[in-house]
């Protein structure tokens, strides 16, 4: 096989993550009901931070706390509390996404494998535990560890000098996430390859080197 290194994002790249089921959970825990209204209003919230996250605008921190204020005001607890609770009832919902076990399989002895996520530590460790699938990856990156978030290249320079300094042709970026995960790759001078479950057209001056819209196919494409 071309690459030695495959590193994958998490969040719907290898695992589901379904915010509104996450969300309805943790509220009822709290005696609340959730509803598609309320994730809409929590979006117009959120979506933005992660933005401001991805752009070196605000920290990990900051981004947890600042989606939970209206809640945390609304409930008399703490914003953390909440974003505690929502990382919980993420991790109690947490699934591979279909292809992922058996694409990890073919490649456990063809190429290293790390994961470089824009996602928080707790919920990242927990999912790799419950689904087994830790012993696969000899590198976990975590922006909220590092201080720096995809795409910034930071991120896979501190990558890079985890992985032993790597060849760069030999290392392949995986991710369904075009400005993050490809847009990041490109910045760090590596090949890419575009999770696009849903067909998008890809978004103006980003080229990953490859395009599939599941996991099995690129198993195919990385050993077939």
């Amino acid at each position: 096989m071309k690459y030695k290194w495959i590193l994958f994002d998490a969040d719907e790249t290898l695992f589901h993550f379904d915010a509104f089921k996450g969300l309805n959970i943790m509220f009822s825990r709290f005696g609340i009901d959730f509803t598609r209204q309320d994730f809409i209003e929590y979006q117009k919230v959120n979506k933005p931070l992660w933005d401001d996250y991805q752009n070196g605008v605000i920290n990990a921190e900051e981004l947890q706390n600042i989606r939970f204020e209206s809640w945390a005001e609304k409930l008399e607890v703490t914003t953390q509390t909440l974003n505690s609770a929502f990382l919980t009832a993420m991790a109690d919902i947490c699934a591979p996404l279909p292809g992922a076990k058996e694409l990890l399989d073919s490649l456990k002895h063809k190429a290293q494998l790390g994961i470089i996520t824009n996602g928080f530590t707790d919920l990242q460790q927990i999912r790799l535990e419950r689904t087994g699938f830790q012993d696969f990856f000899s590198t976990l990156i975590i922006s909220e560890q590092v201080g720096i978030a995809k795409p910034d290249r930071g991120i896979f320079d501190y990558a890079f000098s985890e992985m032993g300094e790597p060849d760069k042709e030999e290392v392949l970026m995986v991710g369904d996430n075009p400005h993050s995960d490809i847009l990041g790759g490109m910045n760090a001078g590596i090949h890419t390859c575009w999770l696009n479950h849903h067909g998008h057209e890809v978004p103006e001056g980003i080229k990953p080197n490859y395009q599939v819209s599941s996991l099995n196919e690129l198993n195919t494409l990385l050993t077939g």
